[in-house]
């Protein structure tokens, strides 16, 4: 395929304090990224390159353009979105840095809505130095639902052919057993479903859905849940035909491997999913916004201000972020492509 018809792929600096400018420019020092797509960095050439001479990453070149309607194929572009110099304090989080990460996504942001780009990899921010009047959300996932008018969407963790989902995402575990309903959990399960065949070629999708409580309430012994929500929302489903199951233990689903069973697991809540995922595919995991119209995916991790400017950071994540935004972007558009 011809590079001017390669996916153009927005990239998000993250907080410039943490570790996003080291893995944007370790994954893009190989050149052979051009392959797949075009990239796009929003962000700063000071920063860029105040990251590319500490890294000595000599591999690592750009061109800088003024919009996204200059684009130039077969090259590592950057758009600046901000004009102001900003100390780049590795490890330290900033007001500062927490507002280049805003602006730096919000204008990605806009060019995806406007169609100038085929997806975004988002590096990580900070879920709280990023608040303003601008961004009043838990963190990406559901800023991107907001922006891109979705009416719900789903955080979904993948690593080959490992996925897992959550019911319920950046909220206090507190506050997860009074979220859960029979209409949520049909919702997310709806849209796992569709993403799993859309976004990943798989037809008739099986989904493993994990039980609340330890031991998936052992019949209502350690709670109710089970018995009263998630269970009679698996059989509404089963009954018409689709290949869901559960709900299981999620000690038990994990411990035995059964997940490898299944195309992918939905969980409750943020670290019942997130914790097992992470200690299996921790280097190689990617996450990934489904039920949205547009492509999202960003490493499965944070901005590691305890490693910020020791230049130790491992790109693989953000690297298997970019891929899969490419792998999905082409799958999508395979399947708007009419028949002859």
């Amino acid at each position: 395929m011809d590079n001017r018809h390669k996916a153009k792929i927005g990239i998000s600096i993250g907080d410039t304090n943490g570790i996003g400018p080291e893995i944007i420019v370790k994954t893009l020092s190989d050149q052979r990224i051009l392959n797949f797509c075009t990239p796009v960095i929003y962000g700063s050439a000071a920063v860029m390159n105040q990251v590319r001479k500490a890294l000595s990453a000599e591999h690592f070149h750009y061109q800088q353009v003024g919009s996204a309607q200059e684009l130039i194929p077969k090259k590592i572009n950057l758009i600046n979105c901000w004009e102001e110099d900003i100390a780049v304090e590795p490890g330290t989080p900033k007001p500062e840095s927490g507002k280049a990460s805003l602006d730096s996504l919000l204008a990605a942001a806009r060019d995806l809505k406007a169609g100038l780009l085929d997806g975004l990899v988002t590096a990580p921010i900070d879920k709280d130095n990023i608040q303003s009047e601008e961004f009043k959300f838990p963190g990406h996932t559901e800023f991107l639902t907001s922006y891109f008018d979705a009416a719900d969407s789903l955080m979904l963790l993948v690593a080959d052919d490992l996925r897992v989902a959550t019911v319920t995402g950046h909220i206090p575990v507190k506050d997860v057993a009074s979220k859960l309903n029979f209409d949520l959990i049909i919702r997310k399960i709806t849209i796992l479903q569709e993403s799993l065949r859309r976004d990943f070629g798989i037809l008739k999708p099986r989904i493993a859905v994990l039980g609340l409580n330890p031991h998936a309430g052992e019949k209502g012994l350690l709670g109710t849940e089970e018995l009263e929500i998630i269970r009679p929302a698996v059989m509404h489903l089963k009954e018409k035909g689709h290949l869901v199951f559960g709900p299981y233990p999620a000690d038990g689903l994990f411990g035995m491997r059964m997940y490898k069973q299944f195309d992918a697991v939905l969980s409750m809540y943020h670290d019942q999913g997130l914790i097992p995922f992470k200690t299996l595919a921790m280097e190689t995991g990617v996450n990934y916004t489904a039920g949205l119209p547009i492509v999202r995916t960003s490493p499965d991790h944070g901005t590691a201000y305890d490693i910020a400017g020791k230049h130790t950071a491992d790109e693989t994540s953000f690297r298997e972020a970019l891929f899969l935004a490419c792998d999905i972007i082409k799958k999508r558009q395979t399947e708007q492509k009419p028949v002859l």
